[in-house]
């Protein structure tokens, strides 16, 4: 039976269709992607599937006693409540089986009849089945994987990526069966991306996700579920798969279009110089003639382009010049000393974990923000495009059309080159249906798509972006790739996005936290490839100083014989440890109506568990040296 089933879905906001017949079904195992331009419903769909909206047509259906999780975009907590106070107040299946454990541990102290010890029996095996015992201590592992340390902060005071990782956290802590992300690595620095990545290409979790991240989608997706102009493309492979065939797909769409398309000439031909006496083969002609037009309308056409040549502004000798810049919100070092002289054409990617300080290094050379000492000098020639993560700064009711004219009704890109601000959009994926929307009833892909081309319409010569691909469906970023492989000014781009710093970026400003930036040429799996060379060469130093100055000497690395006395004893201790966790097991799946036997043995095999592993390890190191 499958995990999800999924038939018929439709959704349209008046006049606008966001799907339409969705149907799908994910087993255990799946791992599934769903690939679409922005507007379409991405988001809109993963809330159907969780009873926050509903759908116009369709329906859905759960396997009975599934674990479901979920991560939605934009993560929003309560005010006026800690991080702490979330964690506690956290509502999932786990925490309401450990609650309804506990009160009937209470009752059956206060009243220790048949009925309380059934109870206990059956709330003992629940416990067992969702592995509950530990959940203290997961929670405390995963909240301080995920970078969640300060619980007494208030959830108002989060940023976007400390919100997604609490919320994340949350999610995985409740041992779901299946999962449902939503853009999971927004927001996300690339350490974090990484481990998820390999947390969940490697776990048995059934996954359905929203993602635009390349790398993402080809090392944790199994399957790629397209919504393209109505139309519903399964893909059983990675996006590596999913590219080859739907490349195969435009191909044979196009091929089918160039023959439909002589046909229809050859017909309307005919029609022209037809005599005015209609037989009923002639009827049935001119009937065949309107069947191959419709027909030709309804082929997808996957050929929409985004066609852009930067016509930027001459760029002189002096670009920008940054000489001993320093900024720190108090105890927080952001930039120390920080010199650099921009060359023209460069190409650079900042990179580094939240919250150290890129987002206002930005600010520092674009001169929102100044600095505590040092300076910026931006050239008289340069012209700066900022691309911002704060948003577009419009009137809300303003139609996206009103937004481009606004800077300019007449667009110029390339030699000799130019398009009206309608034109303009309509290459930007805003067809002339969606410039008459306001800007309120845009989607959050399509606002941050609508934010960047008004950066980009200036035509720039010093491009800063600070985090463009979060929310941009792939086709956006696939041609705004194409954009900035051929602008010829400076780049400056900070994101999370590996496949984007690797396409676009000669060399990095790495943020190492304390005010330190290391200037790092190469791309960023160059990076990564010397990070880890790095902290391997670190580790061994590590032990190689906790290593006695006796052992400098020539000496044998055999078991003393105090070593191979212990050896010996922690055969028999584990097992004896072994022999106790298994009566501990057999004692609270026993139905056993004797309430102190069960929660003495609840308490004692959490305890176990980490006696077995300490003793296990070092029982594994002495193994490797007795010979």
């Amino acid at each position: 039976m499958n995990y999800l089933s999924v038939s018929n879905l439709s959704k349209q906001y008046g006049d606008k269709v966001l799907f339409h017949s969705v149907s799908f079904g994910l087993q255990k195992g799946d791992k599934m992607a769903l690939i679409a331009n922005n507007g379409s419903g991405k988001s809109t769909l993963m809330k159907i599937l969780m009873d926050k909206e509903m759908a116009d047509e369709g329906d859905f259906v759960f396997q009975d006693g599934i674990r479901l999780g979920y991560l939605e975009q934009q993560p929003v907590f309560p005010s006026g409540m800690t991080v702490s106070d979330v964690v506690q107040e956290h509502d999932s299946e786990i925490k309401r089986t450990i609650r309804e454990y506990d009160q009937a541990l209470k009752m059956q102290s206060e009243d220790d009849s048949p009925v309380n010890r059934e109870n206990v029996a059956l709330c003992t095996n629940k416990m067992d089945k969702l592995n509950a015992w530990d959940y203290e201590r997961r929670m405390t592992e995963m909240l301080t994987r995920f970078g969640i340390t300060e619980l007494k902060q208030s959830t108002e005071t989060l940023s976007g990526g400390q919100s997604k990782r609490l919320a994340l956290a949350l999610a995985l802590l409740d041992n779901p069966e299946l999962l449902l992300l939503d853009e999971p690595t927004n927001h996300m620095d690339l350490e974090m991306i990484e481990w998820m990545e390999q947390y969940l290409g490697t776990s048995d979790l059934t996954l359905l996700m929203v993602t635009h991240d390349r790398y993402f989608l080809d090392r944790v997706c199994n399957q790629i579920l397209e919504i393209e102009q109505g139309q519903i493309f399964l893909h059983k492979g990675n996006y590596g798969y999913f590219l080859e065939k739907k490349a195969q797909r435009i191909e044979a769409a196009q091929i089918e279009r160039e023959k439909g398309s002589k046909k229809l000439k050859q017909e309307l031909e005919w029609l022209r110089r037809m005599p005015k006496a209609r037989t009923h083969k002639s009827k049935a002609r001119i009937d065949a003639y309107y069947e191959t037009k419709e027909k030709l309308q309804n082929i997808p056409n996957d050929q929409q382009e985004i066609v852009l040549q930067n016509s930027m502004s001459r760029q002189g000798g002096k670009i920008i010049e940054v000489h001993q810049l320093s900024k720190q919100y108090g105890n927080l070092k952001i930039i120390t000393n920080f010199e650099y002289i921009f060359k023209k054409g460069e190409r650079i990617g900042v990179v580094g974990k939240n919250g150290v300080g890129k987002s206002t290094f930005l600010n520092l050379l674009t001169q929102k923000e100044q600095p505590d000492s040092g300076e910026v000098i931006i050239g008289d020639t340069t012209v700066l495009g900022y691309y911002t993560q704060s948003g577009l700064d419009v009137k809300q009711d303003s139609t996206v059309l009103e937004v481009v004219k606004d800077i300019a009704e007449m667009i110029v890109f390339g030699k000799n080159q130019s398009m009206t601000a309608s034109q303009f959009l309509n290459y930007f994926l805003f067809p002339p249906k969606v410039q008459m929307t306001p800007v309120s009833k845009l989607s959050g892909g399509e606002v941050r798509r609508l934010h960047l081309l008004t950066v980009l319409i200036k035509n720039p010569n010093f491009l800063i972006l600070d985090e463009p691909t979060n929310d941009l469906d792939i086709m956006t970023l696939n041609k705004l790739e194409e954009f900035l492989l051929d602008f010829k000014g400076c780049l400056l781009l900070v994101s999370h996005d590996r496949y984007f710093l690797n396409r676009l970026t000669d060399h990095l400003f790495v943020f190492e936290g304390d005010g330190k930036i290391k200037d790092f040429y190469g791309d960023y799996n160059e990076y990564k490839a010397v990070k880890e060379e790095e902290e391997k060469e670190r580790r061994q130093q590590e032990l190689a100083e906790k290593e006695p100055v006796v052992k400098k000497k020539a000496e044998s690395k055999k078991l003393s014989y105090k070593e191979k006395r212990e050896y010996e004893a922690l055969e028999v201790e584990i097992e004896k440890l072994e022999n106790e966790k298994e009566r501990c097991e057999q004692v609270l799946n026993s139905g056993t109506d004797d309430y102190q036997e069960l929660e003495k043995a609840s308490s004692r095999i959490s305890e176990l568990i980490e006696l077995i592993d300490e003793k296990t390890f070092r029982w594994m190191e002495l193994d490797e040296r007795n010979t």
